[in-house]
């Protein structure tokens, strides 16, 4: 069976392919042909109901990376913008919320991931701004039991290979512009 298969653009629709292959066993993945990736990304995003987000990717004075643990999967701190927030304001409330600590610095935005999911019935894309941070405390970590997290861990570089195999392709994205790993392996599902 092929790993990967070819979807034309002018027939795809996200939200009836989402329902389809949402939760089905398999590692097969799928890539769009088009001529221009974002003048598509842009029908896309006008098609569907479009989430803003955005979180961070918090490093300590010891060089060590934050993440938490939230519904059986390794993540980064992230969530929805406010109404009028500013995304580096809301990347920093996010990671201060979920983790209960104190953002010392903001840095550069590192890049933008894009996944789809349900909500309240209803098929979604998520757009995440995500943030360099720097955290310069010592603090006890504290989980946001409300948002389904149940752990916030700080790890060494050399030591995040339970991230990598049991995280979302989107953080995989963040973690490779950080240079967190040398090769990228591919998740089985988001």
């Amino acid at each position: 069976m092929e790993r990967y298969q070819k979807i034309d653009a002018q027939t795809f629709d996200l939200k009836a392919f989402y329902t389809k292959y949402n939760g089905k066993p398999g590692n097969k993945f799928f890539f769009l042909h088009c001529t221009d990736a974002k003048e598509y990304l842009k029908k896309v995003m006008n098609s569907i109901t479009v989430i803003e987000a955005a979180g961070g990717m918090v490093i300590n004075s010891k060089g060590e990376y934050l993440f938490i643990y939230r519904n059986k999967k390794w993540d980064l701190p992230k969530g929805k913008l406010e109404k009028g927030e500013l995304k580096r304001e809301g990347a920093v409330r996010e990671v201060e919320e979920e983790c209960g600590i104190m953002v010392n610095s903001i840095g550069a935005r590192i890049c933008k991931t894009y996944h789809t999911y349900t909500y309240k019935g209803e098929v979604v894309l998520k757009r995440t701004y995500w943030y360099q941070m720097g955290y310069k405390g010592s603090g006890k970590l504290k989980p946001q039991k409300e948002e389904g997290i149940t752990s916030v861990r700080w790890f060494r570089k050399g030591h995040i290979e339970a991230i990598i195999k049991n995280t979302f392709p989107s953080i995989m994205d963040v973690l490779a512009k950080m240079d967190l790993f040398t090769e990228k392996p591919v998740p089985l599902s988001e």
